[in-house]
């Protein structure tokens, strides 16, 4: 079966084109999800300035900037989006960092990048119908024994429930299967990778279903309510975010090494 992009290059050139600058992410930005991912950044990648990393789909390349300030790595951006690669070179410049970026698309039969130490995406797999492809694709830009991992928001459980109402056409923009980590095991089986970390993070995340695409009675009702846990998790439940399940959390995030 062919593999089916679940969104198109207009799409994200409008999505990045909204973006004002300059944007990194930080610890120092009160925001506890986003922590969560820095802190599973922290925790299993290594520290060393000689490695080089690329991140595709990586516009405008704020996550970028935290993998150089941090850990010191030589940084690359590959997207297929003309104004979202526009806006992470504007973006380096603003931030006062060195870092390259590669206009094509993953698919292209005249992709032609040098190898990296590691290779991830946040927020990428999920647009596309073969996953194993996608996999693949990001593992062919990897040296030997390197290293890749990927991070996809989680939209089943709870967040599946209201989604399914309050915006249905964001999700039919994912490969749901992708959101269920028992099937990640089928490319981890199939690549030979060893896994050095997977799971679900970040806790239950209100937030990740705090939208509508078209505003009724029962949408503005669901929307008031989960305004409400918004507010009420920021603020006085935030230990609950330790515990994470496909059912309740807002993220998941897998870490490999490339076979040698």
């Amino acid at each position: 079966m062919e593999n089916q992009k679940l969104t198109e290059k207009e799409y994200w050139d409008q999505y990045w084109q909204k973006y004002t600058l300059p944007l990194e992410v930080s610890k120092s930005i009160k925001n506890q999800f986003l922590i969560e991912i820095l802190n599973t950044f922290d925790r299993y990648l290594p520290y060393d300035n000689k490695l080089s990393i690329l991140e595709i789909g990586g516009s405008p390349g704020q996550y970028l900037a935290y993998m150089h300030k941090t850990f010191g790595y030589e940084i690359s951006c590959l997207d297929f989006s003309s104004i979202g690669c526009t806006k992470t070179l504007e973006n380096y410049e603003l931030l006062k960092i060195k870092g390259k970026v590669y206009q094509i698309d993953l698919f292209s039969k005249e992709l032609d990048l040098p190898l990296f130490d590691i290779v991830y995406s946040l927020g990428f797999i999920e647009h596309f119908s073969d996953t194993d492809l996608v996999i693949e694709k990001h593992l062919n830009l990897i040296k030997p024994g390197g290293m890749l991992f990927l991070g996809v928001p989680n939209f089943l459980g709870v967040n599946h429930l209201f989604l399914k109402r309050l915006a249905p056409q964001l999700l039919s923009k994912h490969n749901l299967t992708v959101m269920d980590l028992n099937n990640w095991s089928l490319f981890e089986k199939k690549f030979n990778l060893h896994t050095i970390f997977k799971g679900y993070i970040g806790g239950f995340q209100p937030s990740n279903f705090n939208r509508y695409e078209k505003m009724t009675v029962v949408n503005f009702l669901l929307l008031s309510f989960t305004r409400l846990l918004v507010f009420t998790f920021k603020r006085r439940l935030k230990r609950l975010r330790k515990f994470n399940s496909k059912l309740i959390s807002g993220y998941m995030m897998g870490f490999y090494k490339k076979p040698i």
